[in-house]
């Protein structure tokens, strides 16, 4: 028996080339493929024998007056459509099973290729080509496997017609013989323009979907910038577009079905116009003529199979092509060699490239001049883009009451020392070169022993021990418990915890069900505020032990970001956190601040350190407020 679908490992594709992935499916399920396919020749070649007993049951048992050899040939007739019945009823279940094999295969492969790719999909491929690739392609691939059982039994029964006319006369052997490949040929004149104009059709609606997809996601902003009218009015230039070119997708389609009825008629025509003119002329028998005309009807089926066999085929050999392209999409970020291990204990990162060291334990936030520096340096933190990010171990010194502490390698300003800094700025002399050294003394410290490249670790540790969130996080459908703990491992009073420091228990009391309460997509019942507070629970209940988010609280209100502010510190304490955002209600509840201007640290300190003694902190912050 076939084994339950989905199965557990969907294989190592091949993904050289659409026809390479196309065999290699094949060689996936080449046993139920055989057996269907005997399935399907034993199917198709019972009706082939049918024109053949009809014609002997008439010659034998009604010409000749024969009950015995016409109740044997009804007989035989009788077997054949058993044997047809049972054949076509196997043929289509195990058509079905290999149907749903190779498309859930695809699905599979899909699934693992973006899982494999992560931050990398969105930049290398549109979201609605991945859909397109889950909606239609997957049946396109589907359809090509299960034709294979149908076309093997055309093309055997129609060998198996030939063989029998070339019996009666050679001349209607050969006919055939000819006629079906030339026929084919003429066909398949028609498969090229088809699969050109399908490919930019499936192209086009990839693209279409994106952008549908993007409409809708941000549908609350375009209203509220009035811009709802242009992208609407683009959806639909685009969408007509895309009609016309599934029009010109159309028109060969119902010119090869045209083909599929009109070259079959005629080459029926022929073949019975011959054997009438063969049975005139007395060169074959009348029986043979009433079998004659019965394959005549008959070729029709496997004619009409054949072609679509080879339209399907070409349909799948497109959709392949897609997939295959997918396949071949590599991460920006790969695994080493040999993976090494984070510090035990604990670790603070360190960015070279900014200069920026995160303390480890410490509930941190980075302000940046511009907003679009501090994503960088999350990304590089969190090295969903390539960096020189390195991870350092960290200590705890009892004096602080459990508070992590640095490594002893990395400098901490004593309070003599921010005296004499600030001494240094009011009389404006000497900044750059104690700025210098600073850098000096912490590019030093990247070589202290225990200090790991994350180029070094493998992806899977990392994003167990490293989160970044962002606001393009998604709400999914489903129970709103396990859209908040998708691994199911947190009590009610944990998810009620991290809900209160979020600020989110409101949303969820205000829903009948509660935590029970069934979201729907993109939970699109919550407005923009609520989903953000929601997507913070979620964070939080992973209790990573780095998190590092970005402008987690841009869409509340200043009295709820205030209760999120006071509150994070405490939920994540001996946690390493750290929050991108230049709101003065989350700098000030910091126990750590780290000014950037032009990717580069230029300030550290707490809020009221840096407002009283970096007049750009202060102007960055002041512009935030406003």
């Amino acid at each position: 028996m076939p084994r339950p679908l989905p199965l557990p490992d969907p294989g190592v594709p091949d993904s050289r080339s659409a026809l390479r992935f196309l065999f290699w499916l094949v060689r996936q399920q080449w046993r139920t493929l055989i057996i269907g396919m005997g399935f399907g020749i034993a199917w198709m070649v019972a009706q082939a024998l049918w024109p053949y007993t009809i014609g002997r049951a008439i010659d034998l048992g009604v010409r000749g007056e024969d009950t015995r050899s016409l109740i044997i040939w009804a007989t035989a007739f009788f077997l054949l459509n058993a044997v047809m019945a049972a054949s076509g009823i196997m043929r289509h279940r195990f058509a079905v099973y290999n149907y749903l094999n190779a498309s859930y295969r695809v699905i599979q492969l899909t699934v693992n290729s973006a899982n494999k790719l992560g931050a990398t999909l969105p930049k290398r491929i549109a979201a609605g080509e991945v859909i397109s690739i889950g909606n239609s392609d997957v049946n396109h691939i589907g359809g090509a496997i299960d034709i294979m059982l149908r076309g093997s039994g055309a093309v055997v029964s129609l060998v198996v017609v030939s063989v029998i006319l070339l019996n009666m006369s050679w001349l209607l052997g050969l006919v055939v013989l000819i006629g079906v490949p030339v026929m084919m040929s003429a066909v398949g004149l028609l498969i090229k323009p088809l699969h050109v104009r399908q490919a930019a059709y499936r192209e086009q609606q990839g693209k279409l979907m994106s952008q549908a997809s993007d409409i809708v996601a941000g549908l609350r902003v375009l209203r509220g910038v009035g811009g709802e009218s242009v992208f609407s009015g683009r959806y639909f230039s685009q969408s007509q577009d895309l009609r016309n070119a599934g029009v010109r997708v159309g028109k060969v389609d119902a010119l090869l079905e045209s083909a599929q009825v009109l070259l079959p008629g005629l080459f029926l025509a022929l073949v019975t116009w011959l054997g009438a003119r063969f049975t005139m002329s007395g060169a074959i028998e009348l029986w043979q003529f009433i079998a004659l005309y019965g394959y005549a009807a008959f070729l029709v089926i496997p004619l009409r199979t054949i072609v679509e066999a080879t339209d399907k085929i070409t349909r799948g050999h497109v959709a392949a092509r897609r997939m295959v392209r997918l396949l071949r999409l590599e991460p920006e970020i790969t695994d080493p060699a040999e993976p090494a291990e984070l510090p035990a204990g604990g670790f603070e990162l360190h960015d070279p490239a900014s200069g920026l060291t995160l303390p480890g334990g410490r509930f941190t936030v980075l302000a940046a001049s511009a907003p679009e520096d501090a994503t960088e340096i999350i990304e590089r933190l969190g090295r969903y883009v390539d960096s020189d990010v390195i991870a350092r171990p960290f200590v705890r010194l009892p004096s602080q009451g459990g508070r992590p502490a640095p490594a002893p390698d990395r400098m901490t300003p004593t309070l003599e020392e921010l005296r004499l800094v600030e001494s240094v700025r009011r009389e404006g002399a000497l900044l750059s070169e104690v700025r210098e050294q600073v850098r000096v003394e912490e590019r030093q410290a990247e070589e202290v022993a225990g200090g790991v490249p994350l180029r070094l670790v493998g992806r899977r540790t990392l994003r167990e021990l490293i989160l970044v969130t962002d606001n393009d996080g998604q709400i999914f459908a489903g129970p709103l418990r396990a859209e908040l703990d998708p691994t199911d491992r947190a009590t009610d009073s944990q998810i009620w915890a991290a809900l209160a420091a979020a600020s989110a228990t409101d949303v969820v009391e205000a829903l009948p069900e509660g935590l029970d309460a069934v979201v729907a997509e993109r939970g699109r019942e919550f407005s923009g505020g609520q989903q953000q507070r929601l997507r913070l629970t979620r964070s939080l209940l992973t209790g990573v032990p780095t998190l590092l988010m970005i402008e987690p609280t841009s869409a509340v209100d200043a009295h709820t970001e205030a209760r999120i502010a006071g509150r994070i510190g405490d939920y994540r304490q001996g946690l390493t956190t750290l929050v991108a955002s230049t709101s003065p209600l989350m700098l000030d509840r910091a126990d750590h601040v780290i000014y950037v201007e032009d990717g580069a640290v230029v300030a550290e300190g707490t809020h009221r350190e840096l407002l009283r003694t970096e007049p750009r902190y202060r102007a960055t912050v002041t512009r935030a407020e406003d």
